[in-house]
C-alpha cells in the first residue's frame, strides 16, 4: 500500500493537472463509466453536537479502483492550531479489492474543489471576465484564486471575510504570490461584489448573505460552501433571478440548501435547474444566453471528484517509482 502525504500531493499535482483530471472526471460520471454513493454524515455523541464524520464512496470501472474519502470536521480544533477538516481518501483495485494508496484528502479537496469552480467558470462565465470576488479568506480562496486565473484573464480580486485578520493576512500572501494582480480587501460585503465578474462564496455560513441587488448583471457566481439542506450562501431572489447550474442533480436536491431552502418556500423549482456540470462539459446544455445572464454554479462537493484526482495521482506517482 502506498501512502501518499499532503505534501506529495500538492508538489505531484497541480492545479491545471486538478482542472483537466475534473474535465475528464465529469465525461466519464456523464457516460456512466464512473459511479457514486451518497455520502453519509453522522454527528459524533461529544463536542457539544457539532464533530462530524463523513464518508463518501465511489466506483470508477471494472478495471480501475473504487474506495472512498473518509472525513471528519471538527470545528473546534480552530482553538488547538489543527485544521478542522482531516481527512484520508483510501484506495482499493476494483479486481482484487486489495488496498492500494491512502492519500491525505486535504491536499485532493483543495485542489479538486478550486478546479470544479474553475470547469464551471470556463463555461458559464463572460469570456472576457477579468474581476473576481472571494467570499471567505480560508483554504478555498487560495486554491480559487489558483484555479480561476487559468481559465479567465483575471485583474483584479477583491477579498471579504468577516474575520479582518484572515483577511489581511490572505490579501498580503496573495499580493506576494500574484504580483501582477491588483489584490484588495473590502469593508463591506457590497463593495466586494459590486461591479465583480465572478464571485465565489467559500464560507460555512448557516444564512444566506449574498443578495440578489449585490450582484451585477451578467456576473458568474461560483456557491461553494454550502453543502447540507439547512446551510445557504444565496438568498431565494438570487436564486430565483438566476440561471442555476449543479455539480449533480441527485446530490444538490439532497444537500444544497441554497436550493432546496427556496424549493420549500415555493420560490424556485427544481425543474429550474439549468443543468448540470456533466452536461455543460459535455455540450448537452449551455451556459449564458446572453451577456447580462446571472449564472449560478451551485457545488455540494461529489465524491467521484476525490476518488478521480485520487486516482491521477496515484496513477502518476506509480509510475514515477517504474
Amino acid at each position: 500500500m502506498k501512502v501518499i502525504s499532503e505534501q506529495e500531493v500538492l508538489r505531484q499535482f497541480t492545479v491545471v493537472d486538478a482542472i483537466k483530471t475534473i474535465e475528464r472526471c465529469f465525461i466519464d460520471f456523464d457516460r456512466g463509466r464512473i459511479m457514486q454513493w451518497p455520502r453519509s454524515v453522522t454527528t459524533l455523541p461529544d463536542g457539544l453536537n457539532q464533530n462530524v464524520f463523513a464518508l463518501m464512496p465511489a466506483y470508477l470501472g471494472g478495471e480501475r479502483l473504487y474506495g472512498a474519502k473518509i472525513m471528519s470536521f471538527f470545528p473546534d480544533n480552530l482553538e488547538k492550531s489543527l485544521p478542522t477538516h482531516l481527512g484520508q481518501i483510501i484506495l482499493l483495485s476494483s479486481e482484487t479489492g486489495e488496498t492500494k494508496a491512502l492519500i491525505d484528502a486535504n491536499s485532493v479537496t483543495w485542489l479538486r474543489t478550486a478546479a470544479v469552480s474553475a470547469v464551471a467558470t470556463d463555461k458559464l462565465a463572460k469570456k472576457e471576465a477579468s474581476t473576481l470576488s472571494l467570499i471567505g479568506a480560508g483554504n478555498q480562496a487560495a486554491s480559487h484564486l489558483q484555479a480561476i486565473r487559468h481559465v479567465r484573464p483575471i485583474t483584479r480580486v477583491v477579498v471579504f471575510d468577516l474575520d479582518k485578520q484572515r483577511q489581511h493576512d490572505f490579501v498580503e500572501r496573495a499580493k506576494s504570490d500574484f504580483p501582477g494582480l491588483t489584490i484588495l480587501g473590502a469593508e463591506t460585503l457590497t463593495e466586494a461584489t459590486e461591479n465583480i465578474d465572478i464571485i465565489c462564496t467559500l464560507t460555512p455560513s448557516m444564512h444566506p448573505f449574498l443578495t440578489g441587488d449585490m450582484v451585477s448583471a451578467g456576473a458568474h457566481i461560483n456557491a461553494i460552501g454550502s453543502f447540507s439542506p439547512e446551510k445557504r450562501e444565496l438568498t431565494t431572489d438570487l436564486i430565483s433571478a438566476a440561471k442555476v447550474f449543479v455539480d449533480d442533480y441527485e446530490a444538490a436536491l439532497k444537500e444544497s440548501g441554497d436550493i432546496l431552502i427556496p424549493v420549500l418556500e415555493g420560490s424556485f423549482d427544481e425543474d429550474s435547474i439549468a443543468g448540470s456540470l456533466s452536461e455543460l462539459v459535455t455540450s448537452k446544455v449551455t451556459g449564458r444566453s446572453t451577456e447580462n445572464d446571472i449564472t449560478i454554479f451551485d457545488a455540494v462537493g461529489l465524491a467521484v471528484e476525490d476518488l478521480y484526482c485520487a486516482s491521477a495521482i496515484y496513477q502518476k506517482m506509480t509510475r514515477m517509482v517504474k
